[in-house]
Order: structure tokens, then sequence, then C-alpha cells
């Protein structure tokens, strides 16, 4: 038998109740069958300091074997002020470096998030697309999953219970799995 698929999901916000960790939750649910989402916890990984990149702790070395050893990326995250939540960015420049030993060259990527506030983190993803494009990972650009208004798309639970939503990142996995699949095959 082959090996599943695996996408690495990754959450752009510590908190453990977030809609963005609930998003990538649901999405086991919405999974082609021979699709398996491996969920990152960002947590415990220390602000990056170019003086201990050559060396850096374990949680950090884990990550980016997880990178490595996936199939694809997948980013569930938040809006914080316009852009992109520290913790992301500050764990994707840990994955980057040190220079010449990035883990995300090359590996396809696709984008989705929810937020209490009307964009559904349109602007954190388009700031990280353009960090995309620097780190040389090819990115899913359709379907565009920005869940607004995400206290109405989740049950108090945490259940994604908006079938429009479900539907969106159905096609965005598939398209993920897809772009993947074609680029390993050229």
């Amino acid at each position: 038998m082959d090996e599943p698929f695996t996408i690495l999901g990754i959450s752009g916000s510590l908190r453990h109740a977030s809609y963005n960790r609930a998003l990538l939750i649901a999405t086991r649910d919405l999974l082609p069958l021979d699709v398996v989402l491996d969920i990152f916890d960002l947590q415990g990984i220390p602000l990056f300091n170019q003086d201990d990149e050559k060396q850096p702790v374990a949680r950090v070395t884990e990550f980016k074997e997880r990178i490595r050893a996936s199939d694809a990326i997948l980013i569930a995250t938040p809006e914080y002020n316009y852009s992109i939540p520290g913790v992301l960015k500050n764990a994707i420049d840990a994955a980057s470096r040190p220079y010449g030993d990035s883990a995300w060259g090359g590996k396809p990527v696709a984008l989705m998030g929810a937020s209490p506030g009307a964009f559904g983190s349109a602007r954190a993803q388009y700031h990280l697309r353009q960090v995309f494009i620097t780190l040389d990972m090819p990115q899913v650009i359709q379907p565009e999953v920005m869940i607004g208004h995400a206290d109405q798309a989740f049950d108090a639970k945490g259940k994604l219970i908006d079938a429009n939503s479900a539907k969106l990142i159905s096609q965005l996995v598939e398209n993920l799995v897809h772009l993947s699949r074609q680029l390993k095959t050229g």
C-alpha cells in the first residue's frame, strides 16, 4: 500500500480555543481518503535569534523535520493588526534558517483563516503570500478561504457548522493535493 499523502497543518495562533486551530481540526473530517493532516503546535518555538540558528533548540529542529517529512503545508491563520501573527512569522523565519537550510523550499502551501471580524484574515493571508514567494513555496491561490464572523461559522464547542466554509476547505485541500502531486510528477 502507498504511503498516505501528508499535509502539515499549522495554526497561526497559540490560543487553545482558536478558530484557526478549530479550522484545522475540522479539516480532518473533510480530507480525501488517502490524505492525512498532521497538526503542529507552534508553542515552544523561541524568538528567532540569528546567533542561535546553527544550533537550534529541539522544538525548531522537530518543526523543520516535520515540514520536510510532509508533502504539503496548510496554514490556518488569524490576522493581527492587519498582518501576520508574530508567532507564525517567527516560526516561518526559524524554519527558513540558517541560510541554505530552509525547510520550506519547494514545499506546496495553502492558506485559510477565520476571524471574528468581517475580513476573515484576508490581509494576513496576502502578506503571507509575499513571504512564500521569497521562500520558493508554490501556492494554492483558489479558493480563498477567509471566514469572517467566525463566531457564526462555529458552534459553542468549536465545531465548524458553516456548510459553505466546509465546501471551500474541501476544495482547497483537493487543490493542494493536486498541486503537490503535479509538482512531483513534473
